[in-house]
């Protein structure tokens, strides 16, 4: 039976689309203009020059979708137009941990990396509230610009590429991601965040070049190369520098107080002391001229940081046996916690029954007891526990060819300072760039004094201080 004319348009348009010739899509359909909400990150980048480098920390954050190659496109986008900014990126999507999930490992993903460019994504929690629970915290909790996406279109691998959207076998599926996207737009609306609608542009995509679905996915959820591409062309526009936009909305979440501002008084010791408004403050050194450096004491509100335990940061536990994705979802604690480095180690399996036995460990605390995964557990210091519910390592055993955790298997992570201990002073000599490090951070977002304070082994030269103000409330929860 011949071919219609229609079928051979189609497939000739996927065979070229599929080739190194991509179409670009259309600019994407907005109200706003495209880079609205974006304009702290997007102005850094932007006004980088040969004689000012400015450091730019981008995060992508989600799922699998999220840990694909289009991420690597975008920032290699970013970096080829501002050549002159010091762009750091990382990726630390997990695959198949939808919000719920992710709602978790965000507290050490997440909200320590403190990026100033969040580009964002992840399956389900619109219904449940864990959606924009994240959201939420990362407004409470960083100063990052947010671009969130909508879900593109998957296609079950079994339906025909020619077969319905309503097929049974997926329609559920794109019925609940259809849903996500009515409650990420509004998010967006709620929380200022730049939307990448790109479930519409995607849409308008495959009508455009008559693809369907399946001709942008590798299987039934995941994108080909051809899906790449397009993912990063509807992203990349968004990122755009506005130098017309008004900076209101951004200009006070992190902001540089010289050391001539009254917000800041020197003491007859030659320290500093700094009265501010936010959750994060890092040191601008000055000019060395090559002095010997020294250190520096840091206080806040006049105690040793060690006091604030929401100033210990946890690392992500290390990965489930012979899978990328941690071990447990959190680790919590009952009582302060010090910097330390955590061994979990497997003791005992019964694998019929889905269930092991550990032994955990602190280089500082020392042996802590025993657990079973399918009980809530506690050390005896009460400086780690965790919940049943929190445990990845026999769901890997379904993904990883039935292997099951053996016997003498350990799980790392570490407790670390999120503040310096002490503030070891660098010179400021490079003019082209700002010598920052962080003194403190993760603090509660609101009025704190802070001292930095010469041990007299050294000169501590400093010209200013950066202060982080999140843009809502705290929300400890």
């Amino acid at each position: 039976m011949p071919v219609s004319w229609t079928v051979a348009v189609a497939c000739l348009t996927f065979a070229r689309l599929g080739a190194a010739d991509f179409q670009p899509p259309d600019p994407p359909q907005t109200t706003v203009p495209l880079g609205t909400h974006l304009q702290r990150a997007l102005t850094l980048l932007a006004t980088s020059t040969p004689t000012r480098h400015h450091r730019v920390r981008v995060l992508y954050y989600g799922q699998s979708i999220t840990a694909q190659q289009w991420t690597g496109q975008v920032t290699a986008d970013l970096k080829a137009r501002f050549p002159h900014a010091d762009i750091q990126a990382e990726n630390r999507a997990i695959g198949g941990f939808t919000a719920p999930s992710l709602l978790r490992t965000a507290e050490y993903d997440l909200y320590n990396y403190y990026p100033d460019l969040l580009i964002f994504h992840v399956y389900d929690g619109h219904k449940t509230g864990e959606l924009e629970q994240i959201i939420a915290r990362v407004r409470q909790r960083t100063t990052a610009d947010i671009l969130i996406r909508t879900a593109h279109f998957r296609w079950d691998q079994s339906v025909p590429r020619e077969g319905s959207v309503d097929d049974p076998k997926h329609k559920g599926a794109q019925d609940n991601d259809s849903a996500q996207a009515v409650k990420i737009r509004e998010l967006a609306a709620k929380y200022d965040l730049a939307l990448a609608d790109t479930r519409v542009e995607w849409q308008r995509y495959l009508t455009r070049y008559d693809l369907k679905p399946k001709d942008l996915l590798g299987d039934g959820i995941h994108l080909n190369p051809l899906g790449n591409k397009l993912m990063a062309a509807l992203v990349i526009p968004h990122l755009r520098y506005l130098p017309d936009a008004p900076t209101a909305p951004w200009r006070d979440r992190v902001r540089d107080v010289p050391v001539a501002d009254p917000a800041v008084t020197r003491g007859a010791d030659g320290s500093f002391e700094l009265r501010f408004s936010g959750n994060r403050v890092d040191v601008l050194a000055g000019p060395a001229a090559g002095a010997r450096l020294g250190s520096a004491k840091v206080l806040i509100d006049g105690r040793d940081p060690a006091t604030f335990q929401e100033l210990y940061a946890v690392t992500r536990p290390s990965v489930s046996y012979k899978m990328w994705w941690p071990a447990a979802h959190v680790v919590e604690h009952t009582q302060p916690r010090v910097a330390e480095k955590w061994t979990l180690k497997v003791t005992k399996v019964d694998a019929a029954a889905g269930n092991f036995w550990y032994t955990v460990a602190g280089s500082v605390t020392g042996p802590d007891g025993e657990g079973e995964r399918k009980k809530p557990f506690t050390s005896n210091s009460g400086r780690v526990a965790i919940a049943p519910k929190d445990w990845w390592m026999e769901t890997t055993q379904r993904y990883a060819g039935n292997a099951v955790v053996p016997e003498g298997f350990e799980v790392k992570w570490e407790v670390k300072p999120n503040w310096a201990a002490p503030y070891q002073a660098l010179a400021g000599d490079d003019p082209t760039r700002a010598v920052a490090t962080m003194l403190v951070q993760m603090l509660s977002n609101g009025p704190h004094t802070l001292r930095l304070v010469p041990n007299g082994d050294g000169a501590v030269p400093v010209t200013g201080f950066r202060v982080y103000t999140p843009p809502l409330a705290p929300d400890r929860a």
